[in-house]
């Protein structure tokens, strides 16, 4: 017997809808045109992309289905597009939490077919130059590539898919809205219609069990809606609607336009700010007997200026922990001499292993090859570090052998390296160097653990900064899968050691011990550099690839004192922003989070503070807190 045909029908078709591709898995044109269409398979309306080639019109290459998938895979999040070793610190293991396999690719780019009963979300957004794209999300969380309209007609779409399913704008972000069946119970007005206190135990539990996506969302949403008068201002737009009109996104002008949505937050202006002078006068601040008297008033001259290179060999080693700033001149000799028994007691340690007990010490063994191989290749432009046979060489990699003796469990981590170096060059003694080291893994330790979490961690804080002080750039970024800012990987990772040169590493580094104006200042940093690249990255249309190549080769081409003044004219201005959301004052040490066990109903998240939460839930939900509770500091006085 014959199979039944399978049965279409085109409900809506529109062309010049682009696809922005990844140049770097494809020797195509990065810019697809191609026709977004509505159209009923066999009774079941999907939503479709495909090229305008001829041979693709009506066969979408990738599918998402509703079949059951599950396990891990490991993923490659960063191309570091460096040294290929770096790729070790750039792979994560994670779980997939998807319920839907692997999409199916049939070898035509991007094209795809999405049931609309498996349409989770879509977001919208436009930039100033005009450009418009939607960004589509499953149920079973997979985004789909943005959508961009050259010629408008998304409000077209949008009642056409209104067709079959309610789009009910997010309370929480104007630009997203939420896609649900139309016989489904999530997008009542009331409590007296979701009767959420009217249900028996045991209806609920029959209820959650036969449909527990509906009951859930049925639930909670309508709990959102209750308070939504509440958190909004009274006379914003969204609370005026009726609510016919409450499952349909309200364009804010007509095609080809969007809505410009912000993050709510009104920053005000961005203050001058002026570098000044490093400190010069070392004694001033030693009492008779050698205690500093003023750590704070120092901090900040240092933070304002820097240090004078004739002073840095006995600052920093203060700034880095490895004497107190209440010990006395005596103290500190007697801390020497403990602190250089208890490195070179290490140091026999890894000396005394012989060839035979390396060899069955695979750990030692890696640890040692890999320290090798980055002393070979470390600021050797460096007088300090050039040529063969070099004292200096012998200095760096023995430090960092007794480094591995004194934190086995962390051992040896590439970059690490070059950290090291410029302290020994500073200090020119193989001691203090290594003292110094550990004071400034103190402070970035984290960073080169092996789960990476700290890492994410401070990419989604760099996200939450951005996405309040540049939405616009941020959409941009987003649309060109680049929103997870990966390539300030190298930069936090390594304090931006290889973007200055190296003498303005070390004004730059002694600007960060000194932890003022709050503990994240290197992010702020990163800000003032993506900032200055705007015009550039959107003037000149960057995609993936090419926002890569331009943010690498920024490279010795960044002026340390401008990014210095707009870091701190960026924290300046957020912090005088009566309205900062409460994660950026987190980030910025202006607030100490809490458990939610300990938040009061005066400490509810606004809407603000929610929209730039979802820039954590897009990156991994799996990260944990950086540096756990953030202590509060005031901004710093200037002398």
């Amino acid at each position: 017997m014959d199979a039944k045909p399978e049965s279409h029908k085109l409900i809506f078709e529109k062309e010049g809808v682009y696809l922005h591709t990844n140049a770097k898995r494809s020797n195509q044109d990065t810019t697809i045109p191609g026709f977004i269409r509505i159209v009923e398979r066999d009774g079941e309306p999907a939503l479709e992309w495909s090229p305008v080639e001829e041979d693709v019109r009506n066969a979408p290459a990738v599918f998402y289905t509703k079949k059951d998938g599950e396990g891990g895979e490991e993923e490659t999040k960063f191309d570091p597009g460096y040294e290929p070793d770096w790729a070790v610190i750039s792979t994560v293991k994670q779980e997939k939490r998807q319920e839907h396999p692997p999409v199916r690719e049939t070898g035509h780019w991007g094209s795809f077919s999405l049931p609309l009963s498996e349409l989770y979300s879509l977001r919208r957004a436009r930039f100033s130059l005009g450009r418009n794209f939607l960004v589509l999300t499953t149920r079973g969380g997979d985004p789909l590539p943005p959508l961009h309209f050259h010629r408008g007609g998304t409000r077209e779409l949008l009642k056409a898919m209104q067709r079959y399913i309610r789009l009910a704008p997010s309370p929480m972000d104007g630009r997203l809205f939420l896609a649900y069946p139309h016989d489904s119970g999530a997008l009542s007005q009331s409590f007296d219609e979701l009767h959420l206190f009217d249900d028996t135990s045991a209806d609920l539990v029959s209820r959650f069990i036969q449909d527990p996506y509906a009951t859930t969302f049925g639930g909670f949403s309508k709990v959102t809606n209750f308070f939504r008068g509440a958190i909004r201002h009274p006379e914003s737009p969204l609370s005026n609607r009726s609510p016919q009109d409450a499952h349909f996104p309200h364009p804010a002008d007509e095609e080809p336009g969007f809505e410009l949505i912000t993050c709510g937050a009104e920053l005000g202006p961005r203050p001058v700010v002026k570098r000044g002078k490093p400190l010069d006068n070392w004694d001033q601040f030693l009492d008779p007997e050698g205690r500093v008297t003023d750590p704070q008033k120092l901090k900040e001259i240092v933070f304002r200026g820097g240090i004078v290179p004739s002073l840095r060999k006995e600052v920093w080693k203060f700034l880095l922990g490895f004497y107190p700033w209440n010990s006395t001149a005596k103290e500190r000799e007697d801390i020497l001499r403990v602190k250089t028994d208890e490195y070179f007691r290490m140091k026999v340690q890894w000396k005394s292993v012989s060839e035979e007990q390396e060899m069955r010490n695979s750990l030692f063994r890696g640890y040692r090859s890999l320290i090798e191989r980055d002393v070979n290749r470390t600021d050797r432009h460096n007088s300090f570090f050039s040529g063969n046979e070099n004292p200096g060489l012998t200095l760096l990699h023995d430090v960092l052998m007794t480094y591995c003796m004194y934190n086995f469990d962390l051992g040896y981590v590439q970059g690490m390296s070059d950290l090291l170096s410029p302290l020994l060059f500073v200090t020119q003694n193989e001691v203090e160097s290594f003292w110094c080291l550990t004071g400034f893994m103190d402070l970035v330790h984290q960073n080169f653990e092996e789960s990476q979490e700290a890492m994410k961690q401070q990419l989604l804080q760099l996200s939450l900064l951005l996405r309040a002080l540049d939405p616009e750039l941020c959409d941009y970024l987003d649309s060109q899968d680049s929103g997870s800012l990966c390539f300030c990987f190298r930069w936090l990772l390594i304090w931006f050691k290889r973007e200055f040169s190296f003498e303005d590493i070390l004004s730059l580094w002694e600007v960060l011990w000194t932890r003022l104006p709050c503990e994240n200042f290197h992010l702020l940093m990163a800000c003032s550099i993506l900032e200055s690249q705007k015009e550039e990255l959107i003037g000149s249309n960057h995609d993936f690839n090419s926002i890569l190549k331009h943010i690498n080769e920024l490279t010795m081409k960044l002026d340390l004192q401008t990014v210095l003044c707009g870091a701190e004219a960026i924290y300046l201005q957020l912090t005088h922003c009566k309205e900062l959301p409460l994660k950026v004052q987190e980030v910025l040490g202006q607030r100490v989070p809490s458990s939610s066990s300990e938040q009061s109903p005066d400490s509810e998240p606004t809407e603000t503070d929610t929209l730039l939460a979802q820039s954590e839930a897009r990156g991994a939900s799996s990260c944990q807190p950086f540096n756990g509770q953030t202590p509060q500091r005031p901004p710093p006085t200037y002398p």
